[in-house]
């Protein structure tokens, strides 16, 4: 069978805060032909994931980008890949049959050809809507638990700081750390952030970094007797003013450095001295660290879920043609949650 795809391409390298101009949507012809042996799934996507650390790929270079295949490099005028749940149109594979739901590396598209050996997972959406598994039971959740629970490796009654707390990770953290038995504060952008993540969310406080003007200080209002956790999403001055206020044997999961993708000069600048003498731990890591905790990770988050214990924020744009727009949102703050696009009805 042939058919139409339009999908969303970069027009060249975006080396600064990316435009709508940078992008465009084109059209090919996707040829797919049954009983050839490539075990080729044809899929109609249906919601997509807009993440922030796409912009490390569109760049003319980043040393995230020979770092693991899921950050290499994309290449101008071609389909970009993401997380996204779709469903088959047609399959080589014996045990995906048309209809099926699945979840997977799928593309900025209408439809994905995922070839084998890519990842693609049948998809029982257990009672839940569909793009809770794009971002919550996904990699934004996967990212959450494996950072909170593996890298800062959390004490019941710890304080705990989160950036970008009502992001698509950090929202997530705020509430494990909270279910955990930890003290929580997070900051955000807006005063309607803010009110979400106390009022909705169970901070135990929350501020607007936006309108304090010395962060150190501020730190030090909403933590008197110091941070022993840092979920960092953000980096630059917020990562700085975190270690000045952490604990002795303090805990910095960076989970990104979402300040830094488009402004070289906000790169942090951390106090070593107080790293030294603290003996804080400062750790990277990425999603794909703790595959091996899917299976935890799932069911815990599941349940959370199901019993109203956690709340999955999913901001939804609609459309192919939406998708420049919601990425570029992402860099101004514009989404509360997971920020995903519906491609097509379900």
């Amino acid at each position: 069978m042939e058919l139409k795809n339009r999908f969303v391409s970069i027009k060249a390298s975006i080396d600064g805060t990316p435009l709508d101009s940078d992008f465009e949507i084109k059209t090919e012809t996707l040829s797919f032909s049954i009983g050839v042996g490539t075990k080729q799934v044809l899929v109609q996507n249906l919601y997509v994931s807009i993440d922030p650390y796409q912009l490390n790929r569109m760049k003319t270079r980043s040393s995230s980008q020979t770092a693991i295949s899921f950050a290499s490099a994309i290449i101008p005028g071609e389909a970009i890949d993401t997380y996204g749940v779709g469903r088959v149109v047609e399959s080589e594979k014996p045990d995906y049959q048309k209809g099926d739901l699945v979840v997977g590396l799928l593309s900025w598209g209408e439809y994905t050809v995922v070839k084998e050996g890519s990842i693609l997972n049948k998809l029982d959406p257990m009672g839940l809507p569909l793009p809770h598994h794009v971002g919550t039971l996904g990699f934004s959740g996967l990212s959450a638990y494996g950072g909170f629970f593996e890298v800062c490796k959390p004490k019941k009654g710890e304080t705990v700081f989160v950036s970008a707390a009502s992001g698509s990770v950090g929202s997530l953290v705020g509430q494990y750390a909270k279910l955990f038995g930890c003290y929580v504060v997070g900051c955000a952008g807006s005063q309607k952030k803010v009110d979400l993540l106390k009022e909705e969310l169970g901070f135990d406080d929350a501020f607007n970094y936006k309108e304090e003007t010395d962060l150190n200080s501020a730190l030090k209002r909403y933590f008197p007797d110091g941070i022993d956790i840092y979920f960092d999403n953000v980096g630059g001055e917020m990562l700085e003013a975190a270690v000045v206020n952490m604990n002795t044997f303090g805990r910095v999961a960076v989970c990104g450095v979402i300040s830094e993708y488009i402004d070289n000069g906000k790169r942090a600048a951390p106090n070593m001295l107080d790293v030294v003498y603290k003996r804080i731990t400062i750790e990277g890591f990425l999603a794909n660290d703790y595959i091996k905790l899917y299976a935890d990770f799932f069911s815990t988050t599941m349940e959370h879920l199901r019993t109203g214990k956690m709340k999955a924020l999913t901001d939804i744009s609609y459309g192919l043609e939406s998708v420049p727009s919601a990425f570029i949102g992402l860099f101004r703050g514009d989404n509360v949650g997971k920020k995903i696009v519906q491609i097509a009805d379900e």
